[in-house]
C-alpha cells in the first residue's frame, strides 16, 4: 500500500494543553499501522475562532505519511480523543482536545463524517500558520497555495479573531529517529 501525505490538526483549550497535544502526538504515531511522522510544526497560541466564550486554544499541525486510507486515519484521529478523555460539552466550545484530519493527499470527499479538505481549513490561521511552518510548499487541495492563503485570512482579520502567538516555549516532540 502507498502512504500518502496527510496533515492532521491538533488543538487544546482545557486543562493542561500542551500535555493534551503531546499525548495526541505520541498516540496518533503510535502502535502498528500508525503513520509516518514527516514534520510537527511549533505550538501556537491562538484566540478561538466563533462559538461561546472560552480561553485560549494551543494549536499545532502534524504532517504523517499515512496508509491504510483517510477514514483509518479519521479513526485513529478518534482513538487519540477518546485516550485523552476529549471533553467537549458545546459545538465549537472549549475542549481538552480536537484532532481533525485537513487534508488526505489530493483525495475529495464530501462524506459527513469526514469532508476532504477539512471545510473550513482554508479560513482558519490556527491551521494554515502551523501548517505553512511544518510544509513551507503545502497546498490545501482545491483552494491553492497555504501561504497565499494565510496572507487572505490575515488581511481580511478586521476583528483580531485570528490572531496567533508563536510559543517558542513549548515544543511537540516527535518519536526519537523519525521527521523533523
Amino acid at each position: 500500500m502507498t502512504a500518502v501525505r496527510a496533515v492532521l490538526s491538533l488543538g487544546s483549550n482545557l486543562g493542561d494543553r500542551q500535555a493534551a497535544l503531546q499525548g495526541a502526538v505520541d498516540v496518533l504515531l503510535e502502535g502498528g499501522g500508525a503513520p509516518v511522522p514527516v514534520a510537527v510544526s511549533p505550538v501556537y497560541e491562538t484566540a478561538p475562532v466563533g462559538g461561546p466564550e472560552q480561553g485560549a486554544f494551543l494549536n499545532a499541525v502534524l504532517v504523517v505519511d499515512a496508509v491504510g486510507g483517510a477514514r483509518a486515519l479519521l479513526r485513529r484521529a478518534q482513538a487519540a480523543e477518546r485516550a485523552l478523555e476529549r471533553v467537549r460539552g458545546v459545538r465549537w466550545g472549549p475542549r481538552t482536545l480536537d484532532v481533525d484530519v485537513i487534508a488526505f493527499g489530493d483525495e475529495r470527499d464530501d462524506a459527513p463524517e469526514l469532508t476532504l479538505p477539512h471545510p473550513r481549513a482554508h479560513l482558519r490561521a490556527f491551521v494554515l500558520r502551523p501548517w505553512l511552518d511544518a510544509d513551507p510548499a503545502a497546498v490545501l487541495p482545491g483552494r491553492g497555495p497555504v501561504a497565499d492563503l494565510l496572507s487572505a485570512v490575515l488581511s481580511a482579520d478586521t476583528s483580531g479573531e485570528q490572531e496567533l502567538h508563536l510559543r517558542d516555549d513549548l515544543e511537540l516532540r516527535l518519536p526519537e529517529g523519525t521527521g523533523h
